[in-house]
């Protein structure tokens, strides 16, 4: 069953066995305690954000991950399609969010550190969107941040104010840097090792003057707070709706933006992508862009170039087994 239609009969459920689909306060927090809190951030008229908190503190409702752990709450981490359907259906009534909206009802508050990427892997949540593009990859609220929404009223003014401060926000993004690079030795990820190498070997062999401006190594949030200086130095704004590419790169001197798209399963630079990509360049006034496929190995680039041939024309393909050269994709027709 679709998790629109499991969300949906639950909340009949609870409806007609309690008379409401949430109660007023989970873990002794209400919405409007979090309207009062987010305010102070200039946040508290995002409805969406005040419920999505909410949402992250419901510690009654089990868990809507198949394989989470028994006794597994909404709380301990939920995906954006799980916040979707918590704040859409199970405390509205309507349909779903928008999951493109995650940018306005989870991103504010990821910023700040309130809300923290994770990733349930082999029964664990662990930390960090470290296996990009996963279906496990989930949020839940930072502890520090819940303890200031169940502080009492005298006492989480003074707290937020310690915790939103300049250099406690500093901390909290390094510490989460930490802890995602731990996450990434305890995960196989073919497809992240695959992104480093092409930044690391690749760009810096073949694309001298280029320099690194975006990375999607991750879901979710996947403009990072050092991401998006970059990218307003090239003066590139990546907007809901636009291709995200797995690495993005800029040449200041020609203007010139070029992409990589790594490639362990799918995603190969076709002309969908790049007339995506040539939308952007457009929009951002850049003089020109380029692209280039990646792959690990001759044997997985015969394989999926036998099956699909969707390599774009005018295009670059590299491979990592074999990194002493690229090819560039011509035709004839």
């Amino acid at each position: 069953m679709a998790l629109h239609d499991v969300v949906t009969r639950l909340r009949k459920q609870k409806m007609e066995r309690e008379g409401a689909a949430v109660p007023i306060e989970l873990q002794g927090v209400s919405k409007d305690k979090i309207r009062q809190v987010l305010a102070r951030l200039d946040l508290g008229s995002n409805v969406d954000l005040v419920d999505g908190v909410f949402a992250l503190l419901d510690d009654q409702t089990a868990s809507w991950f198949s394989k989470a752990p028994a006794g597994t709450k909404f709380c301990h981490g939920a995906t954006t399609a799980h916040l979707a359907c918590h704040i859409g259906i199970l405390q509205r009534g309507n349909g779903k969010l928008d999951r493109e909206g995650r940018d306005y009802w989870i991103k504010p508050l990821r910023e700040l550190g309130g809300i923290e990427p994770i990733l349930l892997h082999n029964g664990v949540f662990i930390h960090g969107h470290v296996v990009a593009k996963s279906p496990n990859s989930s949020y839940r609220l930072a502890e520090d941040f819940k303890a200031i929404l169940q502080a009492s009223d005298d006492q989480w003014p003074n707290m937020l104010a310690d915790w939103a401060s300049y250099d406690a926000a500093r901390k909290r993004r390094e510490f989460q840097a930490e802890m995602a690079k731990a996450s990434r030795q305890l995960v196989d990820t073919g497809h992240s090792g695959l992104i480093h190498a092409s930044i690391e070997h690749y760009a810096a062999r073949f694309l001298p003057g280029y320099e690194v401006i975006y990375v999607d190594d991750g879901d979710g949030d996947r403009i990072t707070y050092e991401d998006r200086g970059k990218l307003a130095r090239a003066g590139i704004e990546l907007r809901l709706g636009d291709a995200m590419p797995d690495v993005l790169l800029w040449n200041k001197e020609s203007d010139r933006i070029w992409v990589i798209e790594a490639v362990t399963s799918d995603g190969e630079v076709d002309i969908h992508k790049v007339n995506q990509l040539a939308t952007l360049a457009k929009r951002c006034g850049k003089a020109g862009l380029d692209f280039t496929t990646t792959y690990r190995t001759w044997k997985e680039t015969a394989a999926r170039q036998g099956a699909h041939r969707n390599v774009a024309v005018g295009s670059y393909i590299w491979i990592q087994e074999d990194p002493s050269k690229h090819f560039r994709v011509e035709s004839f027709e």
